[in-house]
């Protein structure tokens, strides 16, 4: 479920500079007032996505020590027809290709 930003209204219908988040699902209507009864509106706000081009993302899934930590093996190029096992414990330590 997406998490929506509010902001808080004043008497007037203009924002007062006070926000919060709240988790809706996207069928559930915009909330038109908050808990403690006051006016507001969904703001539009740019979403913060983390996909896998973001080099937070990357660094924390990838990284050798967390592909290891879950069982994985990876391998890098080392030369031509040649890779090396940086992460994990199975498989040879080499991959070589007679081409």
């Amino acid at each position: 479920m997406p998490t929506y930003v509010y902001e808080v209204l004043d008497k007037s219908g203009k924002p007062t500079g006070e926000t919060f988040e709240i988790v809706q699902s996207m069928k559930e209507d915009a909330l038109t007032k908050d808990a403690k009864g006051r006016a507001v509106r969904r703001a539009i706000v740019a979403p913060a996505i983390a996909g896998k081009w973001s080099p937070i993302k990357e660094k924390s899934s990838l990284s050798n020590k967390n592909l290891e930590r879950l069982g994985f093996t990876k391998y890098e190029r080392k030369g031509k027809g040649y890779m090396e096992r940086v992460a994990g414990k199975k498989g040879p330590k080499s991959i070589s290709s007679d081409d």
